[in-house]
C-alpha cells in the first residue's frame, strides 16, 4: 500500500507558500521549481487545496497563500483534501469475493473492521501533526545547513 505522491506534495507547496510568503510571489511555477515536479501537477493540487478551503489562489499578480495558520492545519486536513480515496476508505476491497466460496463469502467479517482500526489509528496520528510541526523540523533544518 502507498498513498500517492500528491500528499507529501501538497505538504512541500504549503510550507513553502508560508515560510517564502514575504519573499516571493507563490506562483505554480515557483512551487514546481521547489518540489521539482511539472506546474501543472502543482495547479491540480492547488485546486484540490482551495476547494478544501485551506489556501485561498489570487490570479494574475496575487500568488497562493494559506487560508488559516500553519498552527491550524492538521496534516489529515491536508490529507482528505487532495487523496482521492473513495467514501473516505483508506482500503479498497475487491468488488466481488466469491459467495460460493468460505473464505470469498466471509473475509469482509474477517478483515473490515481490522481494516477500519488501521486506518483510524493513520488518522489520529495525522490529526496529530500540523503544518506547524512540520515547518518547525524544516525551519531547523535550513538553519543548520547556513550554520
Amino acid at each position: 500500500m502507498q498513498i500517492s505522491s500528491r500528499f507529501t506534495i501538497a505538504i512541500h507547496m504549503m510550507t513553502c507558500m508560508e515560510v517564502f510568503k514575504d519573499e516571493y510571489k507563490i506562483t505554480s511555477e515557483f512551487l514546481a521549481s521547489s518540489i521539482n515536479v511539472n506546474p501543472v501537477i502543482i495547479r491540480r493540487i492547488l485546486s484540490q487545496l482551495k476547494d478544501a478551503g485551506l489556501i485561498e489562489v489570487k490570479r494574475g499578480t496575487g500568488g497562493a497563500a494559506l487560508k488559516k495558520s500553519p498552527g491550524e492545519i492538521p496534516l489529515l486536513d491536508v490529507y482528505r483534501a487532495v487523496e482521492c480515496i473513495g467514501g473516505n476508505s483508506l482500503f479498497h476491497f475487491h468488488e466481488n469475493p466469491n459467495p460460493a466460496c468460505p473464505v470469498g463469502r466471509n473475509i469482509h467479517h474477517a478483515l473490515d473492521d481490522k481494516l477500519y482500526r488501521v486506518q483510524e489509528a493513520m488518522e489520529r496520528e495525522l490529526k496529530a501533526i500540523t503544518l506547524e510541526d512540520v515547518m518547525s523540523d524544516v525551519t531547523e533544518c535550513i538553519r543548520k545547513e547556513e550554520s
